[in-house]
């Protein structure tokens, strides 16, 4: 079995990640500003930069090449997303929007959901959204959501509130997590269920504006009696937060990667600009406070991204690794935020404006702290793991991230 520095090192995902990266300065980062605008030369531009991206075989690189995908292994697909992360068009661009949404339905979709959805899917001919979140209940703890799912004859019939169901506005579908089981335990009281978005009583309120913008979709659903076939159940009744983690697990350590590609550029902008813009005699790159950012951010990013092909190859081994993937979810976001800040501090008042791509950056690295899972909630189930073995009389060894017996 190779290990994580062979995989890095393979003549495979270095080729792959030189032509992603070059993908991206032909294609993408010149068109950031036209793809920011949600405008309809924006969706030209995007479908343009998809028909070349298949045309050159990057296209779906994770996905399985028996849906339509690249076949890309799991941890090769990691060293991947590094690149990926380095502009937010990219995802789309390069077929991974809809790579969690893909990996739901073929584990677990039946044989009519993946002939009407999956392949369009994959394709990037339809766009998917996942319904969970609720306005009236904590989103760090979604045993309380309340949107519930009836059956009714050969139908289930849908009423609930939801928000933050992102790309809803032009999705094809989404799939909706509710209560079918009310009397279940609280684990076991969920199900997901495929609601196409045109089906009657599917309401889109509005587009919720997150940090001043639209154009994420974001979008604040109401279900009103919405009836869709017993057919369109995701999986087994019940078993939503199983499918969830299915979702979640691996896209936690490929959103931690992009996270690193950002942290990455915003590094580089920073220390380009150091370099170039002079202050009191000489440049930014001489001024100790400057380079102690720029060594903080060496050391961090570093941090961040051992930590995070360490809870990678625990998955890639068979392992849940849900402690390594906490200490990666709320310590990459830290890592995020505080790089892009020290960038846009050097860059001074251009930080902060439209002219380089930080300001939308750290716009968006706010919300790392909040999706899939606030800061919060992962450091807890971190000190519980370890508290709860300690008071086993068990001690937690750092190097193989599992309990050992003794002092």
């Amino acid at each position: 079995m190779q290990s994580v520095a062979e995989i890095e090192a393979s003549s495979e995902v270095q080729d792959l990640r030189n032509r992603v990266s070059g993908f991206l300065n032909e294609l993408i980062y010149p068109n950031e500003k036209i793809l920011e605008r949600g405008s309809d030369e924006s969706s030209r531009t995007m479908k343009s930069i998809q028909a070349e991206a298949k045309k050159r075989g990057l296209w779906a690189l994770g996905l399985p090449k028996e849906i339509g995908g690249g076949g890309l292994e799991f941890m090769p697909y990691v060293f991947v997303n590094e690149i990926v992360g380095r502009s937010e068009y990219a995802i789309a661009g390069l077929g991974t929007h809809s790579a969690q949404d893909a990996t739901m339905l073929h584990l677990y979709g039946n044989p009519e959901q993946k002939k009407r959805w999956l392949a369009p899917l994959v394709n990037g001919d339809i766009y998917p959204s996942f319904s969970m979140t609720e306005p009236e209940v904590s989103g760090a703890d979604p045993t309380g959501l309340r949107t519930r799912a009836v059956r009714d004859g050969d139908e289930w019939v849908i009423n609930g509130h939801k928000w933050f169901t992102s790309g809803a506005n032009v999705a094809a579908f989404s799939t909706v997590m509710c209560v079918t089981e009310p009397d279940a335990p609280a684990h076991e009281r969920f199900s997901m269920i495929i609601v196409p978005t045109d089906t009657k009583g599917y309401q889109i309120v509005r587009i919720v504006p997150v940090m001043g913008e639209t154009s994420g979709g974001h979008c604040e659903i109401k279900y009103t009696d919405v009836r869709v076939p017993l057919t369109n159940l995701l999986g087994p009744r019940g078993q939503a937060f199983k499918i969830a983690q299915k979702r979640l697990g691996p896209g936690r350590i490929y959103h931690c990667m992009r996270w690193l590609g950002q942290a990455q550029r915003a590094f580089e902008l920073m220390v380009d600009r150091a370099i170039n813009r002079q202050a009191f005699g000489g440049p930014l790159s001489d001024k100790q406070t400057i380079q102690n950012w720029i060594a903080d951010s060496a050391a961090e990013i570093q941090a961040a991204r051992l930590l995070t092909l360490n809870a990678a190859a625990k998955i890639d081994a068979g392992d849940e690794a849900r402690v390594e993937i906490s200490l990666i979810k709320f310590f990459g976001a830290k890592v995020l935020h505080d790089v892009i800040d020290r960038a846009i501090q050097v860059h001074g008042a251009m930080g902060v404006s439209e002219d380089t791509p930080l300001a939308r950056m750290y716009r968006h690295a706010r919300f790392a702290r909040i999706y899939d899972g606030p800061d919060e909630v992962h450091r807890m189930v971190v000190s519980r793991r370890i508290v709860s073995e300690f008071k086993k009389g068990r001690k937690w060894d750092f190097g193989r991230g599992v309990t050992r017996n003794g002092k």
